[in-house]
């Protein structure tokens, strides 16, 4: 991958919660990443080592407590949804579970047509018409390869792999140039987890996107991204390409979680 400009920089970054009286937990601490057009970045680690806080703190759901998280050289902020700074829209995030995000009362094409229009009056950009919406929601269902067909279904007529799908075809919606992506795919079989790999991955090569993808999962992780960070306790204990790391691991935790891997995959080429 050449060198470029990195969409979003994260520099000594730290997340601490506060406790009872005086007390504080630290979740991230000081850790630093760059995602660059076209590229995924793998965050992988067990449960309970920060990288959800630190994937939240990079889309400006959790505030930091040191450090500094730049999208387009702009400070990330922690504001509420419609507080939120147009020129923040481009940076987006997919959840675990595509419920979180969709509206179970509310077909397919009605929520994406919604999150155009709403990036529209954010931006200050002239209202488009309903036969653009509706383009436009049929463009983003075909990037994640949906059949317009599914496009007046409500969530609950769809597979959990499908949900996913228009959960991302939401965030594409909008001139996405990040995508910060928490376990998506962890709460999906096996077979929809392959799919959605793959698709994400195309996204980013198609598209010239950068994303940075959270993951308990190494192997999952190793064959779709480019780059990985490997997290204990809150830090990066080992960075390197997702070859690297998967053929010459250095430090004995990386080592580890290989070796929870139950059986060897072979990275995409």
């Amino acid at each position: 991958m050449t060198e470029s400009t990195p969409l979003l920089r994260v520099r000594d970054a730290e997340v601490t919660y506060k406790g009872r009286g005086r007390s504080s937990k630290p979740a991230v601490r000081g850790v630093s990443l760059d995602v660059h057009p076209g590229e995924i970045v793998g965050i992988v680690g067990e449960s309970g080592c920060g990288k959800s806080s630190l994937a939240r703190a990079m889309v400006g759901l959790q505030a930091t407590s040191g450090g500094s998280i730049e999208f387009l050289g702009e400070r990330v902020r922690p504001l509420p949804i419609r507080r939120r700074a147009a020129s923040m829209i481009p940076l987006q995030m997919v959840f675990q579970d595509p419920n979180a995000s969709l509206n179970p009362r509310r077909r397919v094409d009605e929520q994406i047509g919604e999150v155009i229009r709403g990036s529209r009056r954010a931006m200050h950009d002239p209202a488009r018409s309903k036969a653009e919406v509706d383009a436009l929601v049929a463009d983003a269902l075909d990037r994640v390869g949906l059949d317009p067909a599914l496009r007046r279904r409500y969530p609950h007529a769809l597979s959990g792999g499908q949900r996913q799908r228009v959960a991302i075809a939401k965030v594409l919606a909008v001139d996405t140039k990040v995508i910060i992506a928490d376990e998506p795919i962890a709460s999906l079989d096996a077979s929809s987890q392959k799919r959605v790999g793959a698709l994400l991955r195309d996204l980013v090569d198609t598209m010239g996107i950068g994303m940075a993808i959270i993951s308990h999962d190494l192997a999952v992780v190793a064959s779709i991204a480019d780059t990985m960070a490997v997290m204990r306790a809150g830090e990066f204990v080992e960075k390197g390409t997702a070859e690297q790391l998967w053929t010459h691991a250095r430090q004995p935790y990386t080592r580890e979680l290989l070796g929870a891997v139950p059986s060897l995959v072979s990275r995409a080429a």
